[in-house]
C-alpha cells in the first residue's frame, strides 16, 4: 500500500542497538536491572492510580525494553528465552497462591 510504512518487529538486538546509540553503553547489567526496577515501580504506581490501560501497558513496555537489553547483552533474544522458559514451566507442577500467582513444586 503506497504511503504505508512497514515496521519490523523489534528484537532484543534491535532494542539494545537503539538503547546504546541513544544512551551509550551500559556500565553493567546490574545498572540496567536497577533501572528496570524503577520502571517496574512506575508500573505499580500506574496500577495503584488506576491509570488507563494504555498507560499501564506503556509502563510494562518500559520494563520489557530493559529486559530485552539485558538479554541482548547476554547474547540472547528475550522472546526466544521466554519460549524456552515456558516449555520448562509447562512441564512443571504448580501450587496456586490464590491470587493469580503461584510457585512450582517440582
Amino acid at each position: 500500500m503506497a504511503g504505508t510504512a512497514v515496521t519490523a518487529m523489534e528484537t532484543s538486538a534491535s532494542i539494545a542497538a537503539w538503547a546504546e546509540s541513544t544512551f551509550g553503553a551500559a556500565r553493567s547489567l546490574d545498572d540496567l536491572a536497577a533501572r528496570a526496577i524503577e520502571e517496574l515501580n512506575e508500573l505499580r504506581a500506574a496500577l495503584a492510580a488506576d491509570e488507563p490501560a494504555s498507560e499501564v501497558t506503556a509502563e510494562a513496555a518500559d520494563v520489557a525494553i530493559l529486559l530485552h537489553r539485558i538479554a541482548a547483552l547476554c547474547g540472547a533474544d528475550l522472546a526466544a528465552i521466554v519460549d524456552q522458559k515456558m516449555a520448562i514451566n509447562r512441564a512443571r507442577r504448580w501450587q496456586p497462591a490464590g491470587d493469580g500467582t503461584g510457585r512450582h513444586i517440582d
